[in-house]
């Protein structure tokens, strides 16, 4: 709980430093409806207001708004960890396997790097490809050491270099909404994850 708050508030300071943006929109020269801007406008708790951009495996630029329509199931990590990671990736694959093949497209299942100056585009492509996960529904993001910290922070997830190749970390598969809103979150290796395919299939149905 002390997490989801965390989250609500740094997203209402991020939503009001964002107001600036939430002005009429011009169409043709006419001003579109306040009934239609406001239905196009993100929840204020969501996370795509955050501004960062981002590269994926393919080494393609993206905004994390570039998933909104799709259940996110995301998780921080770094290609050279040897403990914790491994686990969190067969975590992944098994919230994977529980969810309906023909779901698939309505999720993008994501692994952010904490380590990006180790985990180039490069590196992600090559990562995927070893543990098989190159399915379009698999994202792999990197981004500035700053959007990076920012991001965890956003998500309570903890981080930090303990030698030049190895880093201590939070383990929290995280689940957001169509519209970016964090809807639950599980800490924890190997864990049940009975309650996070609950929480995907909710919102696959919403």
């Amino acid at each position: 709980m002390k997490k989801l708050v965390l989250l609500f508030g740094m997203l209402v300071f991020l939503a009001a430093c964002n107001q600036a943006d939430d002005l009429p929109v011009v169409v043709t020269g006419e001003a579109i409806s306040v009934e239609k801007a406001m239905s196009q406008e993100l929840p204020e708790m969501s996370v795509y207001h955050l501004p960062a951009t981002w590269t994926n495996q393919d080494a393609q630029e993206i905004q994390l708004e570039d998933m909104r329509g799709k259940v996110v199931v995301m998780v921080m990590i770094y290609t050279s960890c040897k403990s914790a990671c491994p686990r969190l990736v067969a975590d992944m694959r098994n919230i994977e396997r529980q969810v309906p093949k023909e779901y698939l497209d309505e999720i993008q299942f994501v692994m952010v790097s904490i380590d990006p100056e180790t985990d180039t585009p490069q590196r992600l492509k090559a990562f995927s490809e070893e543990n098989q996960m190159t399915d379009d529904h698999w994202m792999f993001l990197r981004g500035s050491e700053a959007d990076t910290r920012e991001f965890a922070a956003v998500l309570a997830v903890s981080y930090r270099q303990i030698s030049p190749i190895d880093f201590s970390h939070s383990n929290i598969i995280s689940v957001f909404d169509k519209d970016g809103v964090l809807v639950h979150q599980k800490e924890g290796l190997g864990v049940d994850s009975e309650e996070t395919i609950t929480a995907i299939h909710q919102e696959l149905q919403r």
